[in-house]
Order: C-alpha cells, then sequence, then structure tokens
C-alpha cells in the first residue's frame, strides 16, 4: 500500500508495517513538550497517583508564555515548574530568556527527520520543517503521556499541497500560508495531515520553512510536514555539531518521504508567483486579503516577533526596510527575538541597531504580547499589525482592539508610515 508521510512515521514509531487512516495506534513520542502550562499538568498528573514521570529525558520544557513573569501569580507558577523540573530530573528545561519553545527545541538539536513530538501546545506542528511529526495535545494527554510515556493517536488522512513556481520580491511563505488559510479556510485541515511539495520549497530557506508547518495550525491540521533537502541537513548539522549524522538524517527522511501515488483527501496547487502580499484581518486568521484592499488602514502598534516570525531571517528583513528610516509618530514597533541565541546573533550583525535607531523597542525573548499576557497589550480601539499566527477577538489581552497578521516586511513598512503598507512602497 502506498503511504503518505504521516502514515509511514506511525506505523513506524508504533512498531507497525503499515497503517491506515482512522487507525488508532498506540504512540511513543521521542519528545513531549510543555512550557509554562507544566505547573498545571504537573497538578493533573499528581491526581493519577504516580511519583515520577516515564521518561524525564524525553520531556521539554519551556518558560516562554510569560517570561519575564508579568505577575505575582506567573512568578509563582514559574517556581512550581522549576521545583517539578528539579525533582523529577528534567534536563531539558530552558528558564526564562532562552525564548519560545518552538524555536529552541528545534536550536537544541532536540528536532530532526523521524521525531515524534507531542506538545501541549496548539503549534507543535512546527517541527515538520525538519521531518518531524509534530501535533498538539490537551493538558491531561501530557500528563498521562508523563506517567506511561505513551498516548494514543488517530492516524489523520493527508492533504497535498504543491507550492510552484517562485516568490516575488518581498513576498514570504507567510504570505503564502496567509493565503492558503484564506482559500482553504480556519477549518480546512481539521485532524489532517498537510504535506507540502514543489519547487517553490526547494529554494526556501529554513527559517523561511518553519513558517509553513507552523502557521496550518490555523487550518486545524494535525500535523504539517515539508521535504528535507541539503538546506534541512545543513541546518542539522549547524545546530547540532554533529555532522556524522547527516547520512541517518537523509536515511531516515527517504525513509519517511511519501509514496509516489499515495492517496490524498485533497490535492491542492498554488502558484507563488502570481500571489502578493497577504493580510489577515480581524477576527478570524482565514479573513485573508491582498495588501492592495487595505492600504492606508491606520495601526497603533506593528510588532515583529512569535514562534511564526522571529527569527534572524525575519529581523533582518525588517531592518533592511528600516534602514535609515524611523517609526512614525503615534505608532509603536515591539520587536521580540525567537530566542536567545537570534538575539545574539541580530546584534552581531547589527539589526538591533538599525531597528532601535529607527525606533523600536526591543524586548526579552518569549511569546511576548501574542497571547495577551504582557509587553505590548493594545489599548482598547487600538490597531495592532503583527507577524503572530492569530488574531483572533481579545488575542492579545484587549477584546475592544483589533489584530492584523502580516509578514515581517509588512509590519516594518507598515510602522514607518503608520498605515498598513506594502514594502516597495518605502524602499
Amino acid at each position: 500500500m502506498r503511504q503518505t508521510f504521516a502514515q509511514k512515521i506511525l506505523a513506524h514509531n508504533a512498531g507497525l508495517s503499515q497503517v491506515t487512516p482512522g487507525q488508532i495506534i498506540d504512540a511513543t513520542p521521542t519528545v513531549a513538550l510543555s512550557h509554562d502550562n507544566s505547573a498545571a499538568i504537573a497538578k493533573i498528573f499528581r491526581t493519577i497517583g504516580i511519583e515520577r514521570v516515564k521518561h524525564p529525558g524525553r520531556l521539554a520544557i519551556t518558560l516562554d508564555h510569560a517570561a519575564p513573569p508579568p505577575t505575582t501569580k506567573h512568578a509563582q507558577n514559574h517556581a512550581e515548574i522549576r521545583q517539578f523540573v528539579a525533582e523529577q530530573g528534567i534536563s531539558n528545561f530552558f528558564d526564562v530568556g532562552r525564548g519560545i519553545c518552538h524555536q529552541v527545541l528545534c536550536e537544541e538539536g532536540l528536532i530532526m527527520p523521524g521525531t515524534l513530538l507531542l506538545g501541549a501546545d496548539s503549534h507543535s506542528t512546527h517541527y515538520g520543517a525538519l521531518g518531524a511529526f509534530g501535533a498538539g495535545v490537551g493538558r491531561s494527554e501530557m500528563a498521562a503521556i508523563w506517567a506511561t510515556g505513551q498516548m494514543w493517536l488517530r492516524v489523520p488522512q493527508s492533504i497535498k499541497i504543491s507550492l510552484t513556481g517562485q516568490f516575488k520580491p518581498w513576498i514570504t511563505t507567510k504570505d503564502i500560508a496567509l493565503f492558503i488559510i484564506g482559500q482553504l479556510g480556519a477549518d480546512g485541515g481539521l485532524y489532517a495531515s498537510i504535506e507540502f511539495h514543489g519547487q517553490a520549497i526547494q529554494h526556501l530557506s529554513m527559517a523561511s520553512r518553519f513558517v509553513l508547518p507552523n502557521m496550518m495550525a490555523e487550518m486545524g491540521v494535525k500535523n504539517a510536514w515539508l521535504a528535507q533537502d541539503e538546506t534541512t541537513f545543513d541546518w542539522l548539522v549547524e545546530a547540532t555539531n554533529h555532522p556524522h549524522k547527516r547520512v541517518v538524517w537523509q536515511a531516515t527522511s527517504r525513509a519517511l518521504w511519501p509514496d509516489e501515488g499515495a492517496n490524498y483527501l485533497a490535492e491542492h496547487t498554488f502558484e507563488a508567483d502570481s500571489i502578493e502580499a497577504q493580510v489577515a484581518c480581524p477576527h478570524t486568521v482565514d479573513n485573508v486579503k491582498p495588501i492592495s484592499d487595505l492600504r492606508g488602514t491606520p495601526v497603533n502598534q506593528a510588532f515583529l516577533g512569535t514562534c511564526t516570525n522571529g527569527r534572524l531571517e525575519d529581523l533582518a528583513i525588517a531592518a533592511k526596510v528600516l534602514e535609515g528610516k524611523h517609526v512614525a509618530k503615534g505608532t509603536r514597533l515591539l520587536v521580540i527575538p525567537a530566542s536567545s541565541q537570534v538575539y545574539l546573533e541580530a546584534l552581531r550583525a547589527g539589526y538591533v541597531e538599525t531597528l532601535l535607531v529607527a525606533g523600536a523597542v526591543f524586548e526579552s525573548p518569549g511569546c511576548g504580547p501574542c497571547m495577551g499576557n504582557h509587553m505590548g497589550i493594545p489599548a482598547p480601539g487600538e490597531v495592532t499589525i503583527s507577524t503572530a499566527n492569530r488574531n483572533f477577538q481579545g488575542r492579545m489581552g484587549t477584546r475592544d482592539s483589533e489584530v492584523y497578521l502580516a509578514s515581517p516586511a509588512v509590519v516594518a513598512a507598515s510602522a514607518i508610515t503608520g498605515t498598513i503598507t506594502p514594502p516597495e512602497d518605502v524602499v
């Protein structure tokens, strides 16, 4: 039977020769991810009556959603997590300031082709860019994984998306992802495995590739996958400093590559060179319009960061747009690198200085205002344009505000004019 990526990796993980969509398997995650919600998961875990986690070496915990803690309640939550980590001997713990879980786990070399990651965060789809199966689970499910080391999964059906052609200047994978979600809808991939194929993928950097599976969480998918190539393996070597593992990664990727003629729930083809900059309008991520329809919409705040677009490449694009210019009066530009490593590299490259001179405000690596905890909560009636992945009402902490989603280039250009602006208008 010809199989998709999801079928192959889940069959391999379950020790089966093959699986079919809809089949229930007992999955054993290579990595079990949680973040600031770990204290709440620990409370559930303790009700099970088990004292020790099954596989402490497989747990990865990152403090990123409210980091540094904005309130005493958040600080107490962090203290409880640190205590649990020490009690359980969890080595893969990344404290305040290291960065956002999805960026950090990749940088730390915990993710590679064939990894099965289950995370207590919906954007765990992120890891498909490295040939992993990444899926989000609930807190109760994560507590069960801590206790038993396993969790049942239903094998998803797969959807094939082919991207042809080449990107036009200033068009990024954020624009492509928003366009796809706008075309297929916020429920267009419910519990499906998305596979990205096509020529347009081959020319993308790893930073650009991560955006696609990350954003597919906004289409309701279970996981998302991109084909691996030399770009992937070069990035893994740099991240892990293990060049001798390249052959293993390549072999694993080939073994998990979807078969030609595999059965898909649906197949879609999109031409990258026909897409202009896209913006998701309030208050749903599939309310997507071309930027030409929104040019001139006033914005009070521009936010560059998050697990979707807080990498070095994103800061470089923003610095290119803002160099020699200044943020508009009455508009704020907030910049939060996705990790301490990104922050350091941006400092060395001069991007931080360029952005600060242009009037940007930098905050410590983490999620920041993306989920409305702190570091940029808008006032009632204000409009934010953001590189984040969600814009539902109240997402950034204020229900009576509006959030538009766009690429780093568009966010930077909009900060200069104080209105939604294509980058080519200011560069």
